[in-house]
């Protein structure tokens, strides 16, 4: 029997599953997880992880990785990889394929997320997606007429370092200023309640420099300046967005991420930006707004899905 390996390698795990070739079922077969932030080279940690999974009694037709921060997909040479220490113009596809005598393919964990979604969870059916990945930072990956769009370079589809506040805007995690990510992300939301705090704003908040997670539980308690923060976010996301559905006419929008626990927060900041900044109310009125069904499994499927379009069994 054929099989396909997955790998979500992100910043704090590894994560590995096993999936028999053209099953149709989002479990895998097999499933594991380590730290990355471990005593090995996280190539070490990540090879021990394969190893862990690798089946006796089927042959693996390729290994699909889904990896956080800038990478050509068509060479498999991570440019930057964030929070994985060593891994700048770090060859991953030709060190798996010597390593493991099998094809390799790499993905930015984003994209896989999108494309997972859109072979096993919410997207199912859709031709045109937009993903996007609400967290620490903004991620997004884009299918655009069935096809996974990846640009020139396999950098295309990078929501969160659009630019929204081009004068003096708050400083993004990237190093460059006013990005969307800088501001509608959980570090962004966090970072302007700190800021007003500052200023002397009154708040229930209890620290100086509050969390996301603190600022969303404050303003489910009516704080004034943690809802201001939230629908700040929504409104300028929402500007992003309808500029993305002009660009790409999208038939659905996915959110994921650690932030969308606290979307009802901001969703209708989001709903009232875009119905604001759309040319034509015909690219809201037939569109489907939803949450990731796979959740954090949502890399690890992309990735499979990855692998399975890179090397199908003949």
């Amino acid at each position: 029997m054929d099989a396909y390996i997955a790998v979500d390698a992100g910043g704090t795990q590894i994560r590995t599953a096993l999936f028999a070739a053209g099953a149709q079922e989002i479990t895998p077969l097999v499933r594991q997880s380590r730290p990355t932030r471990s005593k090995p080279a996280a190539f070490d940690v990540l090879t021990s992880a394969i190893e862990e999974i690798w089946p006796e009694d089927m042959t693996v037709c390729g290994i699909g990785v889904a990896v956080p921060g800038l990478l050509n997909p068509a060479t498999g040479v991570i440019c930057f990889a964030a929070n994985i220490a060593g891994w700048e113009d770090f060859p991953l596809k030709d060190k798996l394929e010597t390593y493991f005598d099998v094809p390799a393919a790499v993905g930015n964990d984003a994209k896989m997320a999108a494309l997972g979604e859109w072979q096993y969870g919410s997207g199912v059916g859709h031709q045109n997606l937009i993903y996007i990945t609400i967290s620490t930072g903004i991620g997004s990956g884009i299918i655009c007429n069935g096809q996974l769009l990846l640009g020139e370079s396999g950098l295309a589809g990078e929501l969160g370092h659009i630019t929204v506040i081009p004068e003096n805007g708050p400083m993004c995690g990237c190093g460059k200023r006013g990005h969307l990510e800088a501001i509608a992300s959980g570090t962004g939301i966090a970072r302007y309640a700190a800021e007003q705090l500052a200023n002397g704003r009154a708040s229930i908040l209890k620290s100086n420099h509050p969390s996301a997670r603190e600022i969303s539980e404050a303003a489910r308690q009516g704080d004034e300046l943690s809802i201001e923060a939230f629908e700040r976010a929504g409104t300028y996301l929402g500007r992003s967005l309808a500029d993305m559905l002009h660009i790409f006419n999208p038939s659905i929008l996915i959110f994921g991420g650690g932030v969308t626990k606290s979307a009802d927060l901001m969703f209708d900041a989001i709903h009232a930006a875009i119905e604001d900044n759309v040319l034509s109310p015909d690219y809201s009125n037939c569109l489907v707004i939803t949450y990731a069904a796979l959740g954090d499994d949502a890399g690890l499927q992309g990735a499979r899905g990855l692998a399975e379009m890179s090397f199908p069994v003949k």
